[in-house]
């Protein structure tokens, strides 16, 4: 993984596909923040379909990116983009909560978040996390130690779950529009777990069911979703949210 100082697609990805057509789906002409951009494939794409495309990343792959560290406030004014993607970069940073607060400070209101990362819940890496006590992605030789100061690419140091984002994008003003996944991950496995998951949906019922502090409305949605084929397959998970 780190033969490189930076780590970053050479193709245009199934999760990349999935956010252009995410975004071609909504107003034309929009103003899209890419960070990290990486090498600029989503970027390039984008304008080619009239959007106004800005990459920014450390790795300063083209003359135009802009320097972003987003362990760092961002160098954007408040609501400056209708769209900001961070496609496999929130799982690299130090502190997740602060990058998405100012991924939220510098998008308008009525704008989206398009978020992908690698999806720790998905049954895959579920059965990799009861063997070996790591998520699948996040093993020890997948991130790395800097030194104070460094601009290397750290590697995969933050396992989000779903929760977590949800939980967080809400705090700082951005709620859920959709949830989507690209390709399905070890799809062989699926006939030996799906008893498993047939049980973790009756346990899941069965606790809302019991439990008395939170209307049982506000957790359906969040139940509906951990039990998504999204959430369950997919390799790379792929959450849309809006700035309220």
């Amino acid at each position: 993984m780190f033969e490189k100082d930076f780590s970053h697609g050479h193709k245009f990805t199934g999760y990349m596909e999935v956010v252009t057509r995410l975004i071609q789906n909504a107003q034309p002409g929009q103003k899209v923040l890419d960070i990290p951009a990486g090498n600029g494939r989503l970027a390039a794409h984008l304008r080619e379909h009239g959007h106004d495309a800005v990459c920014a990343d450390i790795n300063q792959a083209g003359p135009d990116y802009v320097y972003a560290d987003m362990n760092q406030r961002l160098p954007f004014a408040d609501a400056s983009f209708d769209t900001v993607t961070c496609m496999e970069g929130i799982e690299h940073v130090l502190d997740p909560t602060a990058l998405i607060a100012e991924l939220c400070r510098i998008t308008r209101k009525g704008g989206r978040i398009i978020l992908t990362l690698p999806n720790i819940q998905c049954v895959y890496s579920r059965l990799y996390f009861l063997c070996t006590g790591c998520f699948y992605q996040f093993v020890p030789w997948n991130h790395r130690v800097l030194q104070p100061g460094e601009k290397r690419d750290r590697g995969h140091i933050a396992s989000l779950s779903y929760l977590q984002l949800n939980y967080l994008f809400q705090h700082h003003g951005a709620r859920l529009l959709h949830l989507a996944g690209d390709r399905w991950k070890k799809k062989w496995l699926i006939p030996f777990l799906l008893p498993f998951i047939g049980l973790g949906w009756i346990g899941m019922r069965v606790g809302l069911s019991r439990q008395k502090e939170v209307p049982a409305d506000q957790c359906r949605g969040k139940i509906k979703d951990l039990f998504s084929a999204p959430l369950l397959f997919s390799r790379s998970l792929i959450l849309v949210f809006e700035k309220f």
